[in-house]
């Protein structure tokens, strides 16, 4: 009797190995991001400012689709008619950086900045809440009542995520 010995599969190479490693690694990290998403129901939210027509919070989004546009339509035209021209903006801004660079440091001046731009956030909400009144003025009992409910199921959502 001959002692043979089978040659066993050829070795995979190294280089190989560790690309075969590296993809699975890269596969369950993917499915662990979905699966993380799946199972806590938090939607990924990019980093940009909020819709206009989502700036109401839970007010706003409670609304009906077709309530949600219209009121974003008024908001939208309401906003292009009052705006200030960027030439305006931009000196209001230039105004701000120049009493903040300025020494010594005139609390006064700054403040003054900062409420004409909350007066500006001020009127703007105040069209918003106008446009949201009138909306639910025009809105017959019944769909009063599912705004209502939609509006405390929203709430009730927003206390589950956040605790409060």
């Amino acid at each position: 009797m001959t002692n043979e010995t089978q040659p066993g599969p050829p070795r995979m190479k190294l280089w190989l190995r560790l690309v075969l490693a590296g993809s699975l690694a890269l596969n369950l990290l993917v499915v662990g991001a979905v699966a993380g998403a799946v199972i806590t129901h938090k939607p990924w939210r990019g980093h940009h400012a909020p819709r206009l027509d989502g700036v109401g919070g839970p007010l706003t989004r409670a609304l009906a689709p077709q309530d949600r546009r219209a009121i974003a339509r008024g908001m939208r035209r309401a906003y292009h008619d009052g705006r200030p021209a960027r030439a305006e903006i931009r000196a209001a801004f230039e105004a701000l950086i120049a009493d903040l660079e300025a020494g010594p440091f005139d609390a006064d001046a700054v403040a003054a900045h900062l409420e004409r731009q909350r007066s500006v956030l001020a009127e703007r909400l105040a069209v918003g809440q106008e446009l949201l009144l009138d909306r639910l003025n025009e809105m017959s009992e019944a769909e009063r009542a599912a705004y209502a409910g939609r509006l405390r199921a929203v709430l009730a959502e927003h206390r589950r995520h956040h605790g409060r």
